[in-house]
């Protein structure tokens, strides 16, 4: 009799796992290195569609990872800590998934095996933004879209092709 081995993402708390584990978490999706604007009197967080200039607006991957934060004075490498604060990471965000203790859905790369799959499903922003260096005036570009997960984005199993 075999038993299947959970994932690490459910039986490792975040501020536990190794670098490996805390990156592959990444979905990809390149929303969080969109620009926000914050509301002085609210407090709200207004989500745009301008991404920092080191994003693939393509492929939402970052262009120099490896030296983000030395060329990106505001690049901000996530910790635990910070994910346990933070209020403008999307819902769909694997960090936030397993901080509040949430599957990860299938078009996750670490359940569908594959980067391709958030794309697919409609969560990344490739093609849906605009690099800093052509956008203009932030306030320009807010919409709504970043910090809203669209429908279905939290099915475990993939939608059936119709």
């Amino acid at each position: 009799m075999t038993h299947d081995t959970p994932p690490f993402w459910e039986t490792t708390p975040l501020e536990q796992m190794s670098r490996e584990q805390w990156e592959s978490l990444c979905d990809g999706c390149g929303r969080c290195c969109l620009h926000k604007l914050r509301e002085e009197d609210t407090d709200e967080v207004l989500f745009t569609d301008v991404a920092c200039r080191l994003l693939d607006t393509d492929t939402c991957l970052c262009t120099d990872y490896a030296n983000r934060q030395r060329r990106v004075q505001d690049c901000i490498s996530l910790t635990a800590e910070m994910v346990a604060e933070i209020d403008w990471l999307p819902p769909t965000c694997g960090y936030i998934l397993v901080r509040d203790g949430e599957p990860l859905p299938w078009w996750h790369p670490l359940v569908s095996g594959t980067r391709e799959t958030v794309h697919e499903a409609g969560i990344s922003v490739s093609g849906r933004v605009i690099s800093e260096r052509k956008a203009g005036m932030l306030e320009d570009h807010v919409i709504d879209w970043p910090g809203e997960a669209p429908r279905g984005a939290f099915c475990r199993k993939r939608p059936r092709r119709r």
